[in-house]
């Protein structure tokens, strides 16, 4: 049961266990709680896991006991967002809560940090560091006694060295008359705006900005490819963005805030709005005693579609 999957968190301030505990509720509901209840934190409490744990009933009898326990104030699904950046992911817990509590409990416990602590996955164990070795146990191994060998003369390095390669700004000019041949350019005329072009590129632009730039909407005939790409190259410099302001090392990280889910159907939202741990029309539904009844006019046409569906299947 330490598969993942709405991992078991225990709330806090639960009275000991006694044999009264869950004396109130339906058999069903009964014996899931007291199962759920002796699982250690960390324990999977998906649907799926109770229901190969708990082989008198099915993935569905436990969807609706764990929906029943929910509403009678023992436990609150939520997901909590870790990491940062591209980097960020949701995991998902239940927590769980021997002693029945009502709404304002679990809408007050869940908008702490205390609970977002206890729904983040702990941290990965570090390995443990090395025993250093004192100085005085470390003992350099005694030299091996090489006798004298005469080293041959070095031959003086005669290799010249390599020329630093073109920049990118030349490399981007360059392949201009390659995608478009009315932008060919010469070897001199390449170094001459490759200043030019290095500009763009200190202000953050790529080299696929740069060339796309300088190959929109040109004309139908370049007489002079160097003048014109010249021109462009000043005309649309872009501008110089300030930097991004770095966050302070004393900076506090924002607290991340846990989201409730709908015990029946999974809908997110804030503790408020999901009284019972039902999101609302769930709440209704249940609130109803089961689904409505569904209009006998749609009964009836159903039937007759069906019918018209089964008259068309018959053989000619």
């Amino acid at each position: 049961m330490a598969k993942p999957g709405y991992g078991k968190r225990s709330a806090p301030g639960q009275q000991a266990r006694a044999r009264e505990d869950f004396s109130l509720l339906p058999a069903r509901e009964r014996y899931v709680a007291g199962f759920v209840d002796h699982l250690p934190d960390g324990a999977s409490m998906s649907v799926k896991q109770l229901a190969k744990q708990l082989p008198l009933y099915g993935q569905q009898a436990i969807s609706t006991a764990l929906k029943a326990l929910s509403v009678a104030g023992h436990l609150r699904r939520v997901r909590c967002s870790v990491g940062a950046g591209e980097e960020t992911r949701w995991v998902f817990r239940t927590f769980w809560s021997r002693t029945a509590r009502d709404n304002e409990w679990w809408t007050t416990y869940l908008a702490t940090e205390t609970a977002s602590q206890t729904a983040a996955p702990a941290p990965a164990p570090e390995a443990p560091a090395r025993p250093e070795v004192p100085a005085s146990a470390r003992q350099a191994p005694e030299p091996t006694a090489v006798p004298p060998q005469r080293t041959p003369p070095q031959a003086p390095d005669t290799q010249p060295a390599q020329p630093p390669g073109p920049s990118p700004a030349y490399l981007a000019l360059a392949r201009l008359g390659r995608d478009d041949i009315r932008l060919g350019l010469s070897a001199d005329d390449c170094t001459a705006l490759e200043p030019l072009a290095a500009q763009w590129l200190d202000r953050g632009v790529t080299t696929d900005y740069l060339t796309s730039t300088l190959k929109a909407g040109l004309p139908a005939q370049i007489d002079s490819p160097a003048g014109l790409l010249r021109r462009r190259l000043i005309d649309k410099l872009p501008p110089q963005l300030p930097a991004t302001p770095s966050t302070p090392a004393g900076t506090p990280t924002p607290a991340r805030r846990l989201l409730v889910e709908c015990t029946d159907c999974g809908r997110p939202g804030p503790p408020e709005a999901l009284p019972d741990g039902l999101c609302r029309p769930c709440h209704t539904t249940h609130s109803a005693g089961g689904p409505p009844s569904p209009d006998p006019t749609q009964i009836a046409a159903v039937k007759a579609h069906m019918a018209n569906l089964r008259d068309l299947l018959k053989p000619v």
